[in-house]
């Protein structure tokens, strides 16, 4: 990282800084925001929108790198992050901006992945048909996260044009990563493949705040027995509903003690930083029938701090305590399954470099500094620092209220911005001495 972390620059680099985040071009960046978003990149088939942004990475003028990792070797690597999508491969591209000199790497990254659209007669548009409407570009993956990708590559585009390589010291990558949505596969594969840095900035939506601190999640299944009976005996029988809602109340107990003992201002100000739903419950095979097993599935939280096992192991005991107390659980205890994608937390210290440098940078664009903020979800900057050694931050467009949602959608003018803020900070992150 450089010394330009409280904001004092050298008037020639705050110069060059300037005109980079000028050549930011709204009306390039809203082309390729919507082409982008008429391809279906549904989590799996991201083939064809890798294709997309690593032809405007060549466009741009940077240095190409396009692969297909293979998800069954990766599958293989003792930190998988888990994936819930069979896939055959594992599509990347990363375009690569060099100064003439040695230096820093850094790195801004984003998925090319989407989420299904979910009910469709819920949008007001075809999903995959993108529009603009009163500023904002609508279509999924708008938001999360095709907005922040093309403010990443319109970024290092800004710079290639306006900065001359001689000015520059070291290498700024923008990386296209699939599966963040299913775990993260993608981003492992990445960093398997040696795309690590000095500094990473992830453009998740963060409405342009900086995230310093993310909570993650993972994924569980119960299986809760009961004992089949006739309805007009039902007390002949146990109600494996029943004896959900018992765990249920544990699950909740549990949520109240864990995100009452979290300590960190930027998660407390989330009100709930660490929920645990069930999403999903199945069971009984007749109307006039004691139900005999129930399936439910769900997310829990994983607190600042901890791994994804580490918090696997405080739901288990938790499922376990409560088997433990209840007479019939005791003797025919659930079946516990955490499945699928595991998020763990991640955090990068408010005073270091990188946040202060990408702040003071946004400062100098923006004409405000962002806050630093904490997340409750997962995202790939648990990768990147924990697996990746990169200290990482999330800064990019949209709210994540939106995402996923039926007309997701998000503001040009903010895409426009953080593609402004991201030129002006790799100018100074790499200006040469």
């Amino acid at each position: 990282m450089s010394d330009h972390d409280t904001g004092a620059v050298p008037d020639a680099v705050a110069a060059r800084a300037a005109r980079a985040a000028a050549a930011v071009d709204p009306a390039i960046l809203r082309a390729d925001l919507l082409d982008l978003l008429a391809i279906p990149s549904i989590t799996g088939d991201e083939d064809p929108a890798r294709d997309a942004v690593a032809r405007r990475m060549a466009g741009a003028g940077l240095e190409v790198r396009s692969w297909d990792a293979d998800p069954v070797a990766l599958a293989r690597d003792p930190e998988h992050p888990g994936s819930e999508v069979p896939r055959s491969t594992l599509p990347l591209a990363a375009g690569t901006l060099r100064g003439a000199r040695p230096g820093p790497r850094l790195l801004l990254a984003g998925h090319t992945d989407v989420v299904p659209p979910g009910n469709r007669a819920a949008w007001s548009l075809d999903p995959f048909r993108p529009e603009v409407r009163d500023g904002h570009a609508y279509g999924r993956g708008a938001c999360d996260m095709k907005g922040g990708l093309v403010a990443a590559l319109a970024a290092l585009a800004a710079v290639r044009a306006a900065v001359d390589p001689a000015d520059l010291a070291g290498e700024a990558v923008v990386l296209a990563v699939p599966s963040e949505e299913d775990g993260g596969a993608g981003m492992l594969a990445a960093i398997r493949a040696g795309f690590v840095a000095d500094a990473a900035v992830i453009t998740e939506p963060t409405r342009l705040e900086i995230v310093t601190v993310q909570a993650g999640a993972i994924t569980f299944r119960l299986a809760v027995p009961g004992r089949a009976a006739h309805a007009s005996v039902r007390r002949e029988g146990v109600s494996a509903l029943e004896k959900l809602v018992v765990l249920h109340a544990a699950l909740r107990a549990d949520e109240t003690a864990r995100n009452a003992a979290e300590t960190r201002p930027e998660m407390r100000a989330l009100g709930l930083p660490y929920p645990t739903i069930i999403g999903t419950v199945h069971g009984g095979d007749w109307a006039s029938t004691v139900p005999d097993l129930l399936v439910a599935e769900g997310r829990y939280g994983v607190r600042a701090g901890q791994t994804a096992e580490e918090a696997a192991d405080e739901l288990r005991a938790v499922v376990a305590a409560a088997c433990a107390a209840d007479p019939w659980l005791r003797a025919h205890p659930a079946a516990l399954t955490v499945a699928g994608g595991r998020f763990s937390s991640a955090e990068i210290p408010a005073g270091h470099p990188l946040p202060l440098g990408l702040a003071a940078a946004a400062e100098s664009v923006l004409g405000r500094r962002p806050p630093f903020v904490g997340v409750p979800y997962g995202a790939d900057m648990r990768l990147l620092v924990r697996q990746g050694a990169t200290p990482t931050v999330m800064f990019g467009p949209g709210d994540v209220r939106d995402a996923h949602a039926a007309d997701e959608h998000v503001a040009l003018d903010e895409v426009v911005a953080c593609a402004r803020v991201l030129a002006a900070w790799v100018v100074r992150e790499l200006a040469s001495a």
